[in-house]
């Protein structure tokens, strides 16, 4: 007998589907460490204006419209040795568009530089993509051939010839986005059990020094599905699916850990208090036209990424440099290592950030900018990129 269900007896999976509103099939390697997943359905509220001969409000018909809006807050977990992707490898391209880009590691032959390595073999890399040497993760901000590259910042344990540089899975915008399934688990297995599909995500936000790094994701999906009144054929299931084989616990990494490097010329910044990078895809769905019930698809507008900083202010010249930057409205690099473990790296970089003039915030015992809002640009797909190691 069940008497209640504890929120923690809670699975949550996501997995890329091959077509809007076609549900996937999920496997345990997509299970993510979820910490909450709000789900939101509202029916279009009508107003009848026929003559009912009363005061009594006579009902709606049950099938008008729904709209379905989710909020899924997930934590930063390890990237498992062997697996192809991180297991919210369908969200992160959900919300990017790109799938992930894999670079199996190298061995560098020379070291011209800091952040000019060379290769004795064709690298594969492309600009934007993440690499690894040791306990840390950078951008190719250049790649002038097929065995050297240009690092977006130099590596606090600089590699020498010979070091091998670890695999890496980079992300990049794109110009269309895929849709997910969502599925919610719950024990017992009698539970009402929950189905999310076509999901896209309008907005992804990334979280630094929180208690332990997270990524959300918010959006609209075309429809909710559960087990108590599924019917055969909905989303292209024959019956609800069952939750794959549960694997054991995630390690989580503190958010304490990591590193940020700010500047036109990136230096490592140790003064930063907090920080969030959101992604914002201006989603519309399509759902207006007469003899349509849920949506029929969605289509991304114009990319949005921002950036706000909190940063304890001093008197170095790179600080200072960062106000002048908001002053000038010049474009500055920003980025943020996640982790400080191999398998638990995540690395956000912004190659252009225009920074917005800071708030002075003087309320507590030392002096504090805030950077709101601070808008990325790009070229071309290039304003944000997303990796892990």
């Amino acid at each position: 007998m069940c008497c209640y269900i504890s929120s923690n007896d809670n699975r949550i999976y996501a997995a890329l589907e091959s077509g809007y509103g076609t549900a996937a099939a999920f496997a345990a390697g997509q299970r993510i460490p979820a910490v909450r997943f709000d789900v939101r359905q509202s029916v279009e509220r009508l107003r009848r204006r026929d003559k009912t001969g009363g005061r009594t409000f006579l009902g709606l018909p049950a099938t008008l419209r729904r709209r379905t809006a989710f909020d899924l807050t997930t934590y930063l977990t390890e990237w498992t040795a062997g697996a192809d992707a991180p297991p919210y490898d369908a969200l992160i391209q959900a919300s990017m568009g790109g799938a992930g880009v894999v670079f199996p590691g190298g061995t560098v032959s020379a070291v011209a530089d800091p952040t000019h390595l060379s290769f004795g073999t064709p690298h594969g890399l492309t600009p934007g993509q993440a690499v690894r040497h040791l306990t840390e993760i950078r951008f190719a901000a250049a790649v002038p051939n097929g065995a050297s590259v240009v690092l977006n910042a130099p590596f606090t344990t600089a590699p020498s010839a010979g070091a091998v540089l670890g695999r890496t899975i980079t992300y990049f915008p794109a110009t269309n986005l895929p849709s997910a399934s969502i599925l919610d688990y719950w024990s017992p297995e009698d539970a009402v059990q929950r189905l999310l599909v076509g999901s896209a995500v309008d907005r992804m936000r990334i979280a630094v020094n929180g208690d332990f790094h997270q990524f959300s994701f918010a959006g609209t999906a075309r429809e909710v599905l559960d087990s108590s009144t599924f019917t055969e054929s909905t989303a292209g299931l024959s019956e609800f699916p069952a939750e794959p084989p549960v694997s054991g616990h995630f390690s989580l990494i503190p958010g304490s850990l990591g590193e940020a490097w700010f500047g036109a010329a990136p230096t490592q910044f140790h003064t930063l208090l907090a920080a969030e990078v959101t992604l914002e895809n201006n989603i519309d769905t399509r759902e207006r036209e007469f003899g349509m019930a849920t949506p029929g698809c969605f289509a991304a507008g114009e990319r949005r990424v921002t950036v706000d900083l909190d940063i304890l202010t001093d008197c170095k010249p790179e600080t200072v440099a960062l106000y002048q930057a908001a002053a000038q409205r010049s474009p500055i690099s920003v980025m943020f290592q996640l982790g400080q473990s191999e398998g638990h790296l995540c690395g956000v970089w912004l190659s252009q950030v225009i920074p917005e003039t800071p708030q002075f915030e003087d309320d507590e015992a030392r002096l504090r900018w805030r950077f709101r809002d601070s808008r990325a640009q790009g070229a071309g797909n290039d304003e944000l990129v997303v990796a892990f190691a």
